[in-house]
């Protein structure tokens, strides 16, 4: 679902920065509401998963490949605008360190994989779990099918960016300048990939998450939703052992997951829409030339620490993509961790302030 650089007109890449930039504005206000000391490591956590969930390259059975995202397992835990600088921040760094997803295009994948698909998986996820209980069947169910949903809006906007494209940017003779795909193939070879495959495992990820939380720590869920009991009877949950606490369990999973990660090098193709012009086949796109903008654009940003989640000479593969997914995972929950540490240092000096002031106030 990483748009790539070319393939979206640089009107089509504004409009997206356009929309991208006061959401993120208004995210890093929102946010402080449960971004709190204790949530903070949590978040950096869920980033850091959600980059390395989409480094997974799941084979699709057309030959193409689709990857979960995890954005709405973040919405779920702390809100969707906590989600959306979690995303944002995990799609930044695949763009600039490794070339996957373009920079230019980067506002556009924001708005779907960062702002559209959080925030339609938490609005599934409310109508369907109403006022149950944290530890309810229900609310993993709710859980489940909103990572469902979720994912497949964010495919179903990408499909719309890629298939406008020809219609509204092309030549006088008629040639697409940017995206070669129109409408008619954009919507059926996203849709599958992520009704199919890429929905399941959002859905399995987000419900299985969710689930884990609720039963071991739903102290965690607290802070998103409000006036939610805990359980039916609302009485102490039991709790994991020492050995198996939440934060440990995050840790192993991940460590797991990435020693795992090369096994995304052994799913065939590549996915839809993200191919290299020379990789394009313009005979069955009925094409004398790779597109003009897209042949222009393309390689805009060639400043990637690990381009493709490897080396650049192509030996020692999986290597270079549990080094990748080391890297990937680093950066991205050390910023998220610095930005939740600077917005309660904010938080701190505000309400000291406040409490200065109110006490001036007191003794004039």
């Amino acid at each position: 679902m990483h748009i790539p650089d070319g393939y979206l007109s640089p009107q089509t890449c504004a409009a997206a920065f356009v929309a991208a930039v006061p959401t993120w504005a208004v995210a890093a206000k929102r946010v402080t509401r449960v971004v709190k000391t204790r949530n903070v490591p949590l978040l950096a956590v869920l980033s850091a998963l959600s980059f390395l969930v989409m480094m997974f390259n799941i084979p699709i059975p057309d030959g193409t490949t689709a990857h979960a995202v995890g954005g709405v397992i973040i919405a779920l835990t702390l809100g969707p605008w906590a989600a959306v600088i979690a995303v944002s921040v995990a799609l930044l760094f695949q763009a600039l360190l490794f070339g996957d997803g373009g920079v230019l295009a980067y506002g556009a994948n924001v708005v779907n994989m960062a702002i559209i698909l959080p925030f339609v998986g938490y609005g599934v996820y409310r109508l369907i779990a109403g006022r149950a209980p944290l530890n309810a069947g229900r609310r993993t169910v709710a859980a489940a099918i909103g990572g469902y949903v979720g994912i497949n809006a964010a495919a179903f906007a990408a499909a719309i960016e890629f298939g406008i494209q020809p219609d509204l940017f092309h030549t006088a003779s008629g040639a697409p300048l940017y995206s070669p795909y129109h409408l008619s193939q954009t919507i059926p070879a996203m849709m599958l990939a992520h009704l199919t495959i890429a929905g399941a495992a959002e859905a399995i990820l987000t419900g299985g998450v969710f689930a884990y939380l609720a039963r071991t720590d739903p102290t965690r869920l607290a802070a998103n939703h409000p006036g939610i009991p805990r359980t039916a009877g609302d009485t102490a949950p039991a709790r994991a052992g020492r050995a198996l606490t939440p934060a440990r369990v995050a840790v192993g999973f991940i460590a797991i997951m990435v020693l795992l990660t090369p096994l995304g090098l052994l799913a065939p193709g590549g996915a839809f829409g993200e191919d290299a012009p020379t990789d394009l086949n313009l005979g069955e796109l009925d094409l004398n030339a790779v597109p003009a903008g897209l042949a222009q654009y393309n390689g805009f940003w060639s400043h990637t620490l690990l381009g493709g989640y490897g080396f650049t000479d192509g030996q020692h593969a999986n290597l270079g993509y549990i080094l990748s997914a080391v890297v990937g995972i680093a950066v991205t929950a050390a910023l998220i961790f610095a930005v939740g540490k600077g917005i309660e240092l904010l938080l701190r000096r505000r309400t000291s302030g406040h409490e200065l002031h109110a006490e001036e106030a007191t003794r004039a």
